[in-house]
């Protein structure tokens, strides 16, 4: 009876990993919205890999995700006594106001409370295509009153990545671009990354129809191109990282840790990193004790690449999950949609949220990442185009209750 039970499990372990391949085949197409590229890989096997819409080698910007590179270099030069995570950015920066209570380790964890600099509008919608020296990006933040007092509190700030990068290259005595190809995408093979997306020249680069944002602008904090083949073998070279990476995957405030986003999927301990620049959006999540990785990019400002992120877990680890396609849109009125229109904030997920009415629909512009449509389901129920699983519930004119997959926010209307 034993061995009976065994070849039953043995043949239908089999036959599982053998439709796992298929399922997430199945799962991306019916996102008829995504047009970009996908790979799933667990444990040394690449599961899927494939480009919709897209080829499967079409090289993307990556934006934030810039910054588990820029972590990971740095935690390196700490590794090779090159810096300290306690060094005071007035050694590197003597004139810098309040650079006494500023560590490299606030920098990394978003906890410096240094202004961030793409919150300034005018600057991104008029200059952010052109580039810029390393005195004319401090000076979009460096003169800015502190948001809080270094280690109090908590507010992302591509500010303080754009500081990690200029470090890096004082300490290292090359640009910051030549450090990171010296150090970690040379050593791994990945030729089809590099830094200047506006200047690159290739048959597989990904077209967008916004501007692009010059590599000096996003630099440290968001400047990388990439290839899901590429972010694969990062993602491998992490893994043989261990003793390097254990600091970065603990949440140093809230669940922030050094160029990570520490969480759990379905029992298991995740980081990822997700980014957002103009025409681009992109996905980076691992659980690296089952040596699982994927990696999401995409050509559009799509909103689907979390929970799509979040389905992919669902089918790896034999959870339920839903395909999209349920949820029906109807048309509001400007009267009903009018009294929604405002600035709302979590506090506690350091989130502002603008609400805005265009053309007769809800745009939410949050100030991390690209804006959205949202989709009326009733009067107060909404979510966002293309993604049926994030939605957004408006309470009598003053808060709303974000539903992301199943984490909820509340946001408190401020103007």
């Amino acid at each position: 009876m034993k061995r009976i039970l065994f070849l039953f499990l043995l043949t239908w372990t089999s036959a599982t990993a053998q439709n796992i391949p298929a399922e997430l085949d199945t799962l991306m197409s019916a996102y008829k919205d995504f047009r970009g590229t996908a790979l799933v890989a667990r444990g040394g096997t690449v599961l899927l890999k494939k480009g919709y819409g897209n080829q499967e080698n079409t090289i993307y910007q990556i934006a934030s995700v810039t910054k588990t590179f820029t972590a990971t270099a740095i935690l390196k030069l700490a590794e090779r006594g090159r810096l300290s995570l306690q060094d005071k950015l007035s050694k590197y920066y003597p004139d810098y106001p309040k650079g006494d209570s500023i560590t490299i380790q606030h920098l990394l964890t978003h906890t410096s409370g240094i202004y961030n600099y793409t919150m300034n509008r005018e600057f991104m919608e008029t200059a952010a295509g052109q580039p810029a020296t390393e005195e004319q990006m401090l000076a979009l933040f460096k003169d800015k009153p502190l948001d809080f007092s270094p280690g109090t509190g908590w507010n992302y700030s591509n500010s303080g990545y754009m500081l990690l990068g200029y470090i890096i290259q004082k300490v290292t005595g090359i640009t910051y671009q030549e450090a990171l190809r010296k150090y970690l995408f040379d050593p791994e093979d990945m030729h089809d990354s590099g830094f200047d997306f506006a200047g690159l020249n290739a048959p597989l680069k990904a077209s967008s129809d916004l501007p692009l944002v010059d590599s000096s602008v996003s630099y440290a904090a968001g400047s990388i191109y990439s290839t899901v083949g590429d972010l694969y073998k990062w993602h491998q070279l992490l893994q043989r990282q261990t003793s390097v990476m254990e600091p970065a995957y603990t949440p140093f405030k809230g669940n922030y840790g050094y160029g990570w986003i520490i969480d759990t999927v379905f029992g298991h301990k995740s980081v990822s990193h997700s980014g957002g620049i103009w025409g681009f959006r992109s996905n980076f999540a691992r659980v690296p004790a089952d040596d699982i990785c994927i990696v999401m990019l995409s050509n559009t400002e799509t909103p689907l690449l979390e929970t799509i992120t979040r389905k992919i877990f669902a089918i790896l680890y034999h959870q339920p999950y839903q395909l999209p396609g349920n949820k029906k849109e109807i048309t509001l009125g400007a009267t009903v949609l009018q009294k929604y229109v405002g600035t709302y904030e979590a506090k506690e997920r350091g989130l502002v949220v603008e609400i805005r009415l265009e053309d007769g629909k809800l745009i939410a512009a949050p100030n991390r990442g690209p804006q959205s449509v949202l989709c009326a389901v009733d009067e107060t129920h909404f979510f966002l185009k293309g993604e049926e699983d994030f939605e957004v519930i408006f309470v009598a004119g003053e808060k709303l209750i974000i539903n992301n997959n199943g984490k909820t926010a509340i946001a408190l209307k401020i103007n």
